[in-house]
């Protein structure tokens, strides 16, 4: 069984080209994240070192990269890149410096707004029927593209409907619809690249990427609503699309421009909520 088990995270080169591109690059992904990024941060931060070969998964990985001519210029190679270039550092015994790297740091007043964002929000189920601009959309899915993913797997994708232009295919919800459904979908094939990953992780993936969209809709001046899918909306939307097995439909967000502000729903006390605090 462990062997069977190790075999699934350690292919022949032949089994890595023969992938579809989808998967090869969740496994590229996964593997230099396990195998490199953990490891070269933390001998980074004094805590032991590298081994002579801890860069060599990623090289391998690139290698790969180049014989299945895919672009130098997507994020796995760029990424997986850099962090050899780290490791090399490292292994010459240098000192990594990352500060150029470091977040900026908030203002106050920035602060204030991020927590703003966070506590005013809510959910808005009432829309007026002016347009949202393809801009404002596109900055609020790639909000959810940053969410945290487990193992950087990057399994989100979706689809984005108006209703104006799909009258009625959301109907059953059990709440009025809004004028753009954001649908967070998750493509299956780059959970093959950890079959250790618990599959609880997968709504985990799901719901980081949709609290993310839900917060950036706020930020941009919509509002929307986080809502769920009935098994017979999930048929219909996956055969509309022709949706091909391995995407799943998992959740979606409502948004739009609200023609009403509903009182917020009031939250337990911290008191309540801390279990423990040791």
């Amino acid at each position: 069984m462990a062997e069977e088990l190790l075999r699934q995270f350690h292919l022949s080169d032949e089994e890595y080209l023969a992938l579809d591109e989808v998967e090869f690059r969740a496994r590229f992904r996964e593997r230099i994240h396990h195998t490199l990024e953990i490891q070269a941060y933390a001998a980074a931060n004094g805590e032991g070192k590298l081994s002579a070969d801890q860069n060599s998964t990623a090289k391998k990985f690139l290698r790969l990269w180049e014989e299945r001519k895919l672009p130098k210029n997507l994020p796995e190679y760029l990424y997986a890149e850099k962090l050899v270039g780290f490791s090399e550092k490292l292994l010459r015994g240098e000192k990594l410096e990352l500060n150029e790297f470091q977040p900026y740091a908030l203002t106050e007043a920035e602060k204030d707004a991020f927590y703003k964002v966070i506590f005013e929000r809510r959910s808005v189920r009432h829309f007026t029927d002016q347009d949202v601009p393809d801009e404002l959309i596109n900055q609020i899915l790639t909000s959810g593209l940053w969410a945290a993913h487990s193992c950087n797997l990057q399994s989100i994708r979706y689809l984005v409907v108006r209703e104006k232009t799909t009258a009625g295919l959301f109907k059953g919800s059990d709440v009025p619809g809004g004028p753009v459904h954001l649908v967070v979908l998750q493509d299956e094939r780059v959970y093959r690249a950890n079959p250790l990953n618990p599959v609880r992780n997968r709504l985990i993936d799901a719901g980081a990427a949709a609290q993310n969209i839900a917060l950036a809709a706020h930020a941009s001046g919509l509002a929307g609503v986080w809502l769920t899918f009935n098994n017979t909306m999930i048929e219909r939307i996956s055969k509309y699309f022709d949706l091909p097995e391995y995407i799943k439909v998992v959740t979606y967000v409502d948004i739009g421009y609200p023609n009403q502000t509903p009182y917020p729903p009031q939250r337990l006390t911290l008191e309540e909520a801390v279990l423990a605090n040791v």
